[in-house]
């Protein structure tokens, strides 16, 4: 990472310790590295919106943020993390002089990269599969089904079943692919 992304993450790194954003944003962002080099997109766009995309969850009690994702989601909850989080990263953003029209894409990814179901660019593509594809990892798999309290052979069903709904990029989506079979799930032929 170059040097302002690595001065943008120690800056937000403590309001990443909720929710594990911290294990979140790590893995997230190397998903978003992959999928640029495969995939169109500015890093100067993606790299900083991945790193400030779930700021916004710091604001949101902690006794109510598994409300507001997964299996019993309020959408109201979900929205505030995305509100939050673009103030938050204007914040940060400013200071740093990051260059307007890219921060203002970035703040835009951020306002819905849950809530909106479309991207608003290729950009946010990326963003939005990179931050979906967390779950596929070993470790987003094994945090997820924790704390949801799924089976483990459930949630790689599920999982499975969202490939083709959640991920914009064919890059994103041979990810998801090749990480649930490394889970163990293999879709049955009928």
């Amino acid at each position: 990472m170059e040097k302002i992304y690595n001065k943008i993450y120690e800056l937000v790194k403590p309001f990443l310790n909720t929710r594990k954003n911290d294990i979140h944003v790590e893995i997230s962002l190397s998903f978003a590295l992959k999928l640029l080099e495969k995939e169109a997109g500015d890093p100067e766009v993606v790299i900083p919106a991945v790193l400030l995309h779930d700021l916004g969850w710091w604001q949101v009690p902690e006794e109510l943020q598994l409300k507001a994702f997964g299996p019993q989601l309020d959408r109201e909850l979900q929205r505030i993390h995305e509100v939050e989080g673009v103030r938050m990263a204007r914040e940060v953003l400013g200071k740093f002089n990051y260059e307007e029209s890219k921060m203002e894409e970035i703040l835009l990814i951020i306002d819905g990269h849950d809530t909106r179901l479309e991207a608003v660019s290729q950009n946010d593509r990326i963003v939005k599969d990179a931050d979906k594809l967390f779950r596929y990892s070993p470790r987003g798999f094994e945090i997820d089904a924790e704390r949801f309290g799924i089976k483990r052979n459930q949630h790689r069903k599920w999982l499975s079943e969202c490939i083709e709904e959640w991920f914009f990029t064919p890059t994103a989506k041979l990810f998801a692919r090749e990480a649930l079979q490394v889970l163990g799930y293999q879709k049955q032929s009928i």
